[in-house]
C-alpha cells in the first residue's frame, strides 16, 4: 500500500516508508487516567507523507532517516488530518537505518 492511497478509517494498512520527522516525546494522560509518553513524526514514501504516532518503546525505536514498515496498522482522523496509527495490534518495525 502506499501513502498516497491511505483515507481516515482504513484499516490492516501495510506499508513500508522512512521517517522524515520527529519531535521530542511529551507525557500524556489517557482517558483512563494512565500516563504515557508519545511523539509525532512523519512517514513518507515516493507517494507522500502521513503524520504517525509513536507510542512508548516505539519512540526509541525509530530515527529520522529510518526505513520502517508498518503491519496492521490504521488511519483515523486528528484536528481534521489523517493519521496512521499502529495502536494495539500493530507494529512498526525498522528494515533499514538511517544514516
Amino acid at each position: 500500500m502506499k501513502i498516497s492511497e491511505l483515507k481516515a478509517g482504513a484499516t490492516n494498512v501495510e506499508l513500508e516508508g522512512t521517517i522524515t520527522e520527529k519531535s521530542d516525546p511529551r507525557e500524556v494522560i489517557t482517558k483512563y487516567g494512565k500516563r504515557l509518553n508519545v511523539a509525532d513524526a512523519v512517514i513518507s514514501d515516493d507517494t507522500g507523507s502521513i503524520a504517525i504516532s509513536l507510542w512508548e518503546d516505539n519512540i526509541n525505536l525509530v530515527n529520522v532517516g529510518d526505513k520502517v514498515k508498518i503491519s496492521n496498522g490504521y488511519v483515523s482522523e486528528f484536528k481534521g488530518n489523517p493519521q496512521l496509527s499502529t495502536g494495539k495490534y500493530g507494529k512498526i518495525e525498522v528494515v533499514g537505518k538511517g544514516e
